[in-house]
């Protein structure tokens, strides 16, 4: 342990982790609070639909495209200044979408502000937790709590963002936004950075021009399957009223990927030179030969791809084929939100008592038990009770694995590269609720009717999805001993 670091035991850990799973929650909050109020926002502010949507999707673009630059900034400036650094971007875009008088100053401090503030409070919140509890055993307690704060926030977004909304209106929802950060602001100043022994590095401003634009092109395709499909584009794409894809060719997807590849392999080029001639790099590239940091990452990004594409099957079911409103469809998912919450509050027991390797499997065979469930037990007019076990099992299942996997992938690493695997894990986990969204939604949209078959296809497409992640979690290795740390794991080729 480096000299200055306190022990777990030395923190007060509520005033720690109070304030940082509270950040974690409003920042989950705001990726899916908006989804319900689409139509209202668009109406009060004279502008369309596609404009609100466009102002959503832009807000995930911004989180993954700097989400990496901005944990390479945590090194620099310091986690605690980082921190509180995104908390006053994020509050002041949050306040200045509520009183926006039109698309022009929502989109800039919704999507761009509290992206960018997002992308700079985010990697510090798990880099702090690792640093300041070294314990495995009471790192995954606090892990626990801010992953599940993380599940809790994307789970409870559209029902909270639907009842504000309701009562009071959809400005209402941006103003208790930043009455939280406003509380977390004050919250955070008992935050105690443990110091670094190590000199700050130096800002890679190509790297992270490279890095953005791999990120934003790849999440840019995937999202344009919703509309074009994946293979085959469904309509001409155009770029002003020129025709550059036509209908029946290949899908505009694979030509965004495509672009953001070319730039993530010179991102990858870039760093190796870099690193070479004693230089810097944005991230060091031995991040990417951990065997069991690469397997945790993958684990991450299928859970996030499973909890949000089947939130988001089952939200557009309940709306288009039951006809629930924003609220209901917000009260019929609390099961899934209580599973979250109660397996995040076993954490530190199950972390004591089983491998990390063990908890995520588990965690993927309760989400597939789940999502069986609910194809099997849901359909068209039966009662909404139907739903409760298959959402209890999934959101027990995600609550489960999300903890052990955060823990798996950070204790990987030793304290000075937790900067750069926090904004990894953090960039897999966007990437994995886009891609889980975009799969859903195109699977629905290319069905002829949304009935029982389309949302029994969309979500034994998750099922898939949730099966790779599994293999992937049987192929981690097993730990010493039930809560054994897996830090100073070393590269492997």
């Amino acid at each position: 342990m480096n000299a200055g670091r306190p022990s777990g035991s030395a923190v007060a850990a509520s005033a720690v982790i109070l304030p940082l799973a509270l950040a974690q929650f409003i920042c989950s909050f705001a990726a899916t609070n908006m989804n319900v109020a689409i139509s209202t926002i668009a109406d009060d502010l004279h502008t369309s639909v596609f404009s609100i949507q466009t102002a959503i999707t832009l807000f995930t673009l911004t989180m993954a495209a700097l989400m990496i630059p901005g944990s390479k900034l945590t090194d620099i400036w310091g986690r605690k200044r980082c921190f509180m650094a995104g908390l006053v971007v994020y509050g002041t875009g949050a306040l200045l979408a509520a009183v926006a008088p039109g698309i022009g100053l929502l989109t800039f401090g919704y999507a761009i502000l509290e992206g960018v503030g997002s992308a700079l409070l985010i990697p510090p919140i798990y880099i702090l937790v690792t640093v300041m509890f070294p314990d495995i055993k009471s790192r995954a307690k606090y892990f626990g709590i801010v992953s599940g704060a993380a599940g809790l926030g994307a789970a409870a977004g559209p029902l909270i963002g639907g009842v504000v909304t309701s009562a009071i209106s959809w400005r209402a929802s941006f103003l208790l936004q930043v009455a939280v950060v406003a509380a977390i602001v004050v919250l955070a100043r008992q935050l105690v950075d443990p110091p670094r022994t190590e000199r700050a590095p130096h800002f890679d401003l190509a790297g992270a021009v490279l890095s953005a634009l791999g990120l934003v092109f790849v999440v840019l395709g995937i999202l344009q399957s919703r509309d074009y499909g994946w293979f085959v584009s469904r309509k001409d794409f155009k770029i002003g009223s020129t025709v550059v894809i036509p209908k029946g060719s290949i899908s505009p997807v694979w030509v965004f990927v495509a672009l953001g590849a070319a730039f993530l392999v010179a991102f990858f080029i870039h760093i190796g030179r870099r690193q070479r001639a004693g230089r810097d790099p944005l991230i060091s590239p031995s991040v990417f030969r951990n065997r069991v940091s690469n397997l945790g990452l993958t684990t991450q990004t299928v859970q996030w791809l499973a909890m949000q594409g089947s939130f988001f099957v089952i939200s557009v079911y309940l709306q288009q084929v039951w006809g629930y409103s924003a609220i209901d469809t917000g009260l019929a998912l609390i099961p899934a939100t209580a599973g979250i919450l109660l397996a995040s509050a076993a954490a530190d027991r199950m972390a004591r008592r089983r491998h990390q390797r063990s908890l995520i499997i588990a965690g993927f065979v309760a989400t597939l038990v789940g999502m069986g469930m609910l194809v099997l037990l849901v359909r068209k007019d039966a009662s909404i009770l139907r739903f409760v076990p298959g959402l209890l099992a999934v959101g027990i299942g995600v609550g489960i694995m999300l903890t052990a996997s955060v823990n798996v992938v950070q204790s990987s690493w030793p304290e000075d590269q937790q900067g750069d695997i926090s904004g990894v894990s953090r960039s897999v986990s966007n990437l994995g609720s886009s891609l889980g969204t975009a799969l859903a939604g195109s699977v629905l949209v290319g069905a002829a009717t949304l009935g029982n078959r389309a949302f029994a296809l969309a979500l034994a497409t998750m099922g898939v999805a949730t099966a790779i992640g599994l293999i992937a979690a049987i192929l981690l290795p097993r730990t010493s001993a039930p809560g054994a740390s897996v830090s100073a794991v070393h590269p492997t080729g």
